[in-house]
């Protein structure tokens, strides 16, 4: 019988328990199911349960182990795939209602490479429409509803892999998959406590996934641990000839042995980019990345306080994958079939689209290559950058992301309409590392006291440098349980 206790495991700990026998992929598969089925529509996490493949994938991967034929830590795991990765035979709904019934005849590289590491896919995972192409202004922008945060349902996990966002943390799933352009990873792993992995450009291939900007999509793991997103990571990353953005460099991490090692920073010199957080951001969340950052001190990093080089990162990003939504959904826009959406954000921002002039894409693209020579400087003096994953905690579900915000302290954090005061770029680590696609983790640093919101801290690499950033996370998880605290559900 799986309990509870079992479900809150990291991958590491489960991959080790079902090698060693003590537990089996079928039962831990249906324990999760169960969960999935009880928990899901709580938390606006699932947009399909996919029992039947599931089970065929849990009773061949008990056969496997039962025969002596491991296929690695991932074998017999439990996971989530947010769901805009095509999954033969199981609807894909982009989170639209214009998608609602979709099918594909094959995997996405993901999936199939995780189905070869021996994981078994139990859920595709909701997500914000068309992965928030347009913008949009609710997390309600969901064909699945909004996904709430797992530590207090009345607040937003996060977009737009806000399914996976909600069901790590309560053990919906051992991990998940989700994907990025402008923070989509790293915005609900700070909002709903998940460490969660954004990779390199072309560290992992993106066939059979949604596009929404050629030059921006990432996918990478969201888990409970840093040592979980670097176990998972082994499996997906690699060249993919169906993807030719796809990279060569070969990625491979696993934890020290040595577990004295892998807590000590010690030589280690990281950046530490802070927000005024009295002026922009919530003061709770920058008492907790000030508590964090003298953990990572203590653990003897040094410590350098820097400001991002001056770009506009938010405005450059922007038009780099507005301009590419427009051309990538060009025929569903002009369709008509635009107006199906939820989100009057979205539809009108997808609209929008259509009217950008390649100057103003080419003009973006010669400032992403600037960015990209001036931030790779920072990483000649810098092992990796530390920052907030987001300035303020997790947004209640009935917030206008375009309205103005009732108090400093509930501080929106979706993009405004209006300019960003002076000097904020300046901070703006999540624009800046998109565009010049970097690596980066978010782990959990703290609750806020009053609602028992997560609050995030991120780790940011040179490029294909996410063994940078893991061991970062991995040695403060060593010191801290932040990433072990459970929902109350």
């Amino acid at each position: 019988m799986i309990g509870e206790d079992i479900l809150y495991l990291s991958v590491q700990e489960l991959g080790k328990l079902i090698q060693e026998r003590k537990i089996s992929p079928v039962e831990l598969t249906e324990a999760t199911l169960a969960r999935l089925e009880q928990l899901g529509p709580k938390l606006g996490a699932v947009a399909t349960i996919t029992r039947e493949r599931a089970l065929d994938e849990a009773r061949s991967a008990e056969r496997e182990i039962a025969a002596g034929r491991s296929l690695g830590p991932l074998h017999g795991i439990p996971y989530g795939a947010k769901d805009l990765l095509a999954t033969r035979g199981i609807p894909t709904t982009w989170g639209a209602p214009p998608f609602r019934n979709q099918l594909f005849d094959y995997d996405a590289t993901v999936v199939r490479k995780l189905r070869e590491a021996g994981a078994i896919l139990v859920a595709k995972l909701a997500m914000i429409e068309l992965a928030g192409g347009g913008g949009y202004n609710s997390g309600h922008a969901s064909l699945q509803g909004a996904a709430r945060c797992p530590y207090n349902l009345a607040h937003w996990a996060g977009g737009s892999s806000s399914g996976p966002g909600a069901a790590v943390p309560p053990g919906l799933v051992a991990f998940a998959i989700g994907s990025e352009t402008l923070g989509s990873i790293i915005t609900p792993s700070a909002f709903s406590g998940v460490s969660g992995l954004r990779p390199t450009y072309g560290r992992v291939s993106r066939h059979g996934a949604m596009a929404l900007s050629w030059t921006m999509d990432k996918l990478g793991p969201m888990c409970r641990s840093a040592v979980d997103c670097g176990l998972v990571l082994n499996a997906i990353a690699g060249e993919d000839p169906r993807d030719a953005a796809s990279g060569k460099v070969p990625f491979f991490w696993w934890p020290p042995n040595d577990e004295k090692r892998a807590r000590s920073l010690s030589g280690k010199t990281l950046g530490v980019v802070r927000p005024d957080f009295t002026a922009h951001g919530d003061p709770e969340v920058g008492a907790a990345f000030d508590a964090a950052c003298a953990v990572l001190r203590s653990l003897g990093a040094k410590l350098e306080p820097i400001e991002l080089p001056e770009f506009p990162y938010g405005a450059v990003a922007e038009a780099l994958y507005l301009a590419e939504a427009g051309s990538i959904f060009r025929p569903f826009i002009e369709s008509g079939r635009v107006d199906e959406l939820l989100d009057e954000t979205q539809r009108a921002g997808l609209r929008s689209a259509l009217s950008l002039t390649a100057a103003d894409y080419l003009d973006a693209f010669r400032i992403r290559t600037r960015i990209q020579a001036e931030v790779a400087r920072l990483f000649e003096k810098h092992d990796a950058l530390v920052a907030p994953s987001r300035i303020a905690p997790a947004p209640p579900l009935d917030r206008d992301f375009d309205a103005a915000p009732p108090e400093k302290k509930e501080q929106p954090t979706e993009k405004k309409t209006e300019a960003p005061p002076p000097g904020t770029q300046r901070w703006n680590v999540i624009g800046m590392s998109n565009v010049a696609g970097l690596p980066a983790i978010s782990v959990p640093c703290g609750f806020t006291k009053e609602k028992n919101l997560p609050m995030g801290i991120q780790f940011v690499a040179d490029a294909f440098r996410e063994d940078a950033c893991i061991e970062c996370a991995h040695a403060y998880q060593l010191a801290t349980d932040w990433h072990q605290r459970r929902p109350n559900l």
